[in-house]
């Protein structure tokens, strides 16, 4: 039986990591647009200044936040004890860096990882005993279809949001007694900053890889003519719908997964397949390594 939620009737309070641009901006404006409190950071506002005035005239607070930070609990901790309760948490900041597996550094994959499933579990780790004691709160994770089937190059992302994804499914049946949420957001490509925000990996292309998906990926990512299929702002409007219980969230308050864009729906039917095909093709071994007697 799925769990059952309530919203208080009143303005929220949204932390929303990543605002300097795509679904992080779009998110942040509809928030405040729609008269919520909003808590917007960046690793660096002074980069973008208009921004952080625009987000600041309408009432919201514009704060620096490295999610890489090992003390970045603190930062939950000043705000609340600060007098500002944390109703939404929105983990969007993020990267992707692009090489074959075999070619990332060790350094790159833990980089990659502290920022994208490190990062956010230490601010989810700082708020969740504040939203357990006021019986309230929604964890959102912005994760990508890549978690699902990463396109060649992207095996260190892959992992990172599948980690980010993993964490997500379990925290959602342990909070949910506590009328806390746990709302994973799966995009597809979509015209964020993404392709901005590309990094290839250090280490030289293995002459093998030349001319393979890996390489073409790497080259479309870092010539940054890569487009993405999806609307930010219509995905970011059905995430605020989603999170409040309002338009095509109404009634789906229980719901953890929101997948977003078309090319998304099509990968969908891979991971499908593929566990389709094992299931018929290995189904009457799985099904038969059990203990006698049992």
């Amino acid at each position: 039986m799925a769990a059952t939620f309530t919203t208080p009737k009143r303005p929220l309070t949204w932390l929303i990591t990543g605002c300097s641009s795509g679904f992080g901006l779009s998110l942040a404006r509809l928030v405040q647009s729609n008269g919520h409190n909003l808590i917007a950071t960046s690793r660096n506002p002074a980069r973008t200044p208009d921004l952080v005035a625009e987000v600041e005239k309408a009432g919201g607070r514009w704060l620096a936040l490295d999610v890489d930070d090992k003390n970045s609990g603190q930062f939950i901790d000043d705000i609340e004890k600060g007098g500002q309760q944390i109703d939404v948490l929105v983990n969007n900041a993020g990267y992707c860096i692009f090489a074959p597996a075999e070619s990332f550094t060790e350094e790159e994959v833990q980089a990659q990882t502290e920022t994208m499933y490190f990062g956010p579990y230490r601010l989810i780790r700082s708020v969740l005993p504040y939203m357990r004691q006021r019986r309230f709160g929604v964890i959102v994770n912005v994760s990508s279809g890549a978690a699902l089937e990463g396109r060649d190059s992207m095996g260190a992302y892959a992992a990172a949001k599948a980690a980010l994804d993993g964490l997500s499914r379990v925290m959602a049946k342990e909070v949910a007694p506590f009328n806390i949420r746990v709302l994973t957001v799966q995009p597809g490509t979509f015209n964020t900053n993404m392709g901005n925000a590309t990094k290839l990996g250090r280490n030289p292309l293995p002459d093998d890889y030349k001319g393979s998906v890996a390489d073409q990926m790497m080259q479309l990512m870092a010539s940054g003519k890569f487009q993405g299929d999806g609307d930010k702002d219509k995905a970011m409007k059905t995430v605020y719908e989603v999170v409040v219980g309002e338009g095509v969230g109404a009634g789906r308050e229980s719901e953890r997964l929101l997948p977003l864009g078309r090319d998304l729906a099509a990968r969908i039917k891979t991971v499908q397949d593929y566990y389709a095909h094992a299931i018929e093709v290995f189904g009457d071994v799985c099904n038969n390594v059990y203990q006698e007697g049992k």
